[in-house]
């Protein structure tokens, strides 16, 4: 199902960049292909659990798993595209070690080793499944996330503790901080800070938002773009608060961690769930503080499920893309 921007834009679609990781980003992906083909998925680098730390460690090359998700996210709807997405996503069962190891990543890190340019290798999976869009590392090399925890270590529940890791971070006991990245002021990927300065629309969220999210926020050269780019920025909030590391967070708190790990940031658009918004007496004016105005829809599943409807999401960006700069309505 394709969704037309109100107003129509010919052929010049909005060129827009979603920054984020896991689950969230392919969330926003599989919502934004139906609403415009030029997309760009600027994705996080620090996961070091599962397959993906696997080939981390023994190959010393970028975790491939949200990179993964988010080119089977951008897989089109008809019969080769829905084929390409299951066959990135399909895991290994084995006695062995390919146990757990998804054929995408596998086939990521191989063309990695053969090109030896993670961009260049992750261009040639583009074209080789018709990828609706471009998938970009957030940054040059793999990443740590170190996070401040109170509560992590249950005999000195008051301690402020370090918390190293992604894994370790997202299942932390404790509440979180503020997290940084190991190491400090990583290189971003040259790609991805230009794709956001020549974007019409950013978009950072939904997602884990310590691990998938805020990230983006402490790669320097990205930091810069992200607060220096002509484009219109969105942030669009998880559905509720996630029981691993934002437990009875109010989205208003959501936006505050955001101004906490970059106070430059503005928005224009703060985009939430009509359900996650209802008695959060504080959120229209924490979206205020960052220049935005807020925007509640129903974007749950229409199950109760606490994830976004892929078709409600693309709805609420249609109308929000409608006024994107750069274009000229019919």
């Amino acid at each position: 199902m394709r969704y037309e921007i109100p107003g129509g834009f010919g052929s010049s679609l909005p060129s827009v960049v979603v920054l984020g990781g896991g689950h969230g980003m392919a969330a926003n992906l599989t919502a934004l292909r139906r609403v415009t083909d030029r997309l760009t998925a600027v994705v996080t680098v620090a996961d070091d659990g599962g397959s993906s730390g696997r080939l981390r460690e023994e190959l010393a090359c970028l975790p491939p798993g949200d990179l993964r998700m988010a080119l089977a996210a951008l897989c089109g709807d008809d019969a080769a595209g829905r084929r390409w997405a299951e066959v990135l996503q399909y895991r290994f069962e084995s006695p062995g070690a390919l146990d757990g190891h998804p054929i995408g990543n596998l086939m990521i890190a191989g063309l990695w080793q053969l090109v030896q340019d993670p961009v260049a290798g992750l261009d040639m999976i583009t074209d080789l499944i018709g990828s609706r869009g471009r998938v970009l590392p957030m940054a040059d090399q793999p990443l740590e996330i170190e996070a401040e925890v109170v509560g992590h270590d249950l005999t000195r529940p008051e301690d402020l503790v370090a918390v190293r890791g992604q894994v370790a971070v997202a299942s932390t006991p404790g509440w979180i901080q503020s997290i940084r990245l190991l190491p400090d002021r990583p290189r971003a990927c040259p790609e991805a800070v230009t794709a956001v300065l020549d974007a019409d629309w950013v978009i950072l969220g939904p997602g884990s938002w310590f691990t998938s999210v805020l990230p983006h926020l402490m790669v320097p050269e990205l930091a810069e773009a992200l607060t220096r780019t002509k484009a219109r920025r969105i942030l669009t909030l998880n559905i509720t608060a996630s029981e691993d590391e934002t437990p009875d967070f109010t989205a208003a708190r959501h936006i505050e961690l955001v101004a906490e790990h970059e106070p430059r940031m503005r928005f224009d658009r703060v985009l939430t769930d009509s359900r996650y918004a209802a008695g959060d007496k504080a959120l229209e004016s924490y979206a205020a503080s960052l220049g935005a105005e807020l925007v509640v829809n129903d974007l749950i599943m229409r199950d109760g499920t606490a994830r976004h409807n892929p078709l409600l999401l693309a709805s609420a960006y249609a109308e929000i893309l409608a006024e994107s700069p750069g274009t000229s309505p019919l």
